[in-house]
């Protein structure tokens, strides 16, 4: 499954996103990905491919420099079909 996290932040000194986790809440190894990122990225925004076996929320923790958090879930639907099934 591909995957694309954008987090809209100024990425300057005084505020940017640190760090992107991406956690499978239906996996036995919750935590998929972390993404890394300082201001001289210039955006927070990372995209991978993800397997999954069965249907399940997929969640984007955005920590901020300051501490805080933002987080996003998404349920992404897993259809078994071909050879599979």
């Amino acid at each position: 499954v591909p995957l694309s996290v954008v987090v809209e932040s100024p990425m300057t000194d005084q505020s940017y996103v640190t760090d992107i986790m991406i956690v499978a809440d239906g996996n036995p190894n919750a935590g998929l990905a972390t993404f890394h990122f300082t201001p001289a990225s210039g955006s927070a925004e990372a995209q991978t491919r993800i397997r999954l076996a069965t249907t399940q929320n997929i969640s984007a923790i955005a920590k901020m420099n300051d501490g805080s958090f933002f987080v996003d879930t998404r349920q992404v639907k897993v259809t078994i079909g071909g050879c599979g099934g």
